[in-house]
């Protein structure tokens, strides 16, 4: 028998047709987005930062120089009081000094004053240096307010004499007759606990108040209460003297001015210096009489006081306001004949008369002299060579200058531009002024009212 035949081959059964998926909806590519993507992880927290140090504490030094530094005063105050909340820590005289100036510059005087009550009932020690500068900072009543409040501030009985004369001297410049008047009437209350008595110093600054108030009947008999005095500390001397005899030159009296100058040599053999004789020098020049100004270099020499470049200067200033320039020219020769070397005041003196009076190219040649001597002339000698050039009609110089001067470091100012602004509106020559007026403003100037009438 045949064996039987092999089994066929079994196949798989077919695998079943995969169910058609439903067609997806139709998406405008307009409206497209990326697919989303997972978000990824969230970075891990950052660690804690480190704990701050302690601020550092501030040492009276470095609050005395913030506070100096601060930009306002209000900002002064601010860390003034923060550093008093410091343990520990209390404000001594160098930190209420730095205070008390950094406010009064800010031009807060009510701030100041609290400030200063406050420092008066401090356990700190002030010194006079400490507050000197507030008398000079601070409006006139405040100033006043501060000097009686010396005594409790410096842990004294009365005030210095250097205080007296700064807050008298403020008071007097600043024209506050109110205020004035409350300190003199204390200064000459006898009840009075925080003034001295009056030193030759206090005496002066009060003569030069009547003085300057045309009070020259006041200002006589303070001379008289000086002289009064038996101490060494009041007695007049040059200042007093110069002071009284320019109020009486001032008015014209040279009569009195003579006779007193003669009393202060005679009376209180006082030796008058340079300066006292320039008082009587400018005082016959005012008045025309350059012939007796002279005769008092003659005076000087046989009292052995050399005229100084002061002297000839004014006497040469005497001769220019009468028109003579040849006599300015002589004393020009003269002063340096006799060894004095001309300074800038002299130049100026002599360069103005003869500008004024038509000799432009010698006042030209006199500022190139001192450019060789090292002189340095400054706006006022040059406005002269202007104002002289521009009556000569000759304005291509003076325009040359206008724009050479600033670039050789001479500081014009707006009277420069005034002269030649008004040469060419009155001549007529609006194009230059056009350009003139450009010139000023690019250099931060504005033209002046007496200036703009004139175009």
């Amino acid at each position: 028998l045949s064996p039987p035949p092999p089994p066929a081959a079994m196949k798989p059964p077919p695998l079943p047709a995969p169910a058609r998926a439903p067609p997806l909806p139709w998406i405008s590519p307009l409206q497209y987005r990326s697919p989303t993507r997972a978000a990824p992880a969230s970075p891990p927290p950052p660690p804690p930062p480190p704990s701050s140090p302690p601020p550092r504490r501030v040492d009276h030094p470095d609050l005395a120089r913030l506070i100096a530094s601060s930009h306002t005063g209000q900002r002064a105050l601010d860390l003034f009081n923060a550093a008093a909340e410091q343990r520990g820590f209390s404000h001594t005289a160098a930190t209420f000094s730095a205070l008390l100036i950094r406010l009064a510059r800010a031009r807060l005087p009510s701030a100041t004053t609290a400030v200063l009550r406050r420092a008066a009932s401090a356990p700190c020690r002030f010194l006079e240096p400490h507050l000197l500068p507030l008398l000079r900072l601070l409006p006139p009543d405040h100033s006043l307010t501060l000097l009686r409040l010396l005594p409790s501030l410096l842990r004294r009985r009365r005030v210095s004499h250097k205080a007296l004369a700064v807050c008298l001297d403020r008071l007097v410049s600043s024209r506050c007759p109110d205020v004035l008047a409350d300190l003199i009437a204390d200064l000459r209350d006898l009840r009075n606990k925080y003034l001295p008595a009056p030193n030759t110093c206090v005496y002066n600054i009060l003569i030069k108040h009547y003085v300057k108030n045309g009070d020259s009947e006041t200002a006589f008999r303070v001379l008289d209460e000086m002289r009064e005095y038996t101490c060494g500390d009041v007695r007049p001397n040059l200042v007093t003297y110069s002071t009284l005899l320019g109020g009486l030159c001032r008015a014209g009296k040279m009569k009195e001015a003579f006779e007193l100058f003669e009393g202060m040599i005679e009376k209180d053999h006082i030796v008058p210096d340079q300066l006292t004789y320039n008082v009587i020098i400018d005082g016959f020049c005012r008045l025309g009489q350059v012939e007796k100004a002279r005769t008092i270099f003659g005076f000087m020499r046989k009292n052995e006081c050399e005229p100084n470049a002061f002297n000839y200067a004014t006497l040469i200033n005497g001769h220019c306001k009468k028109g003579d320039v040849e006599n300015a020219k002589l004393v020009f020769e003269e002063m340096r004949s006799a060894g004095v070397e001309p300074d800038a005041v002299s130049y100026t003196a002599l360069i103005g008369c003869l500008c004024r009076h038509g000799s432009v190219d010698e006042g030209i040649d006199l500022v190139m002299e001192m450019r060789e001597k090292g002189c340095k002339a400054d706006v006022v000698t040059y406005n002269l060579l202007l104002e002289g050039l521009c009556k000569d009609g000759r304005m291509a110089e003076v325009m040359d200058l206008l724009g050479r001067l600033p670039e050789e470091g001479v500081q014009l100012n707006v009277a420069s531009y005034r002269i030649v602004m008004n040469t060419l509106c009155s001549s007529g020559d609006m194009e230059k002024a056009v350009g003139l007026l450009g010139l000023m403003l690019g250099r931060g100037f504005l033209p002046h009212y007496a200036a703009s009438t004139n175009c």
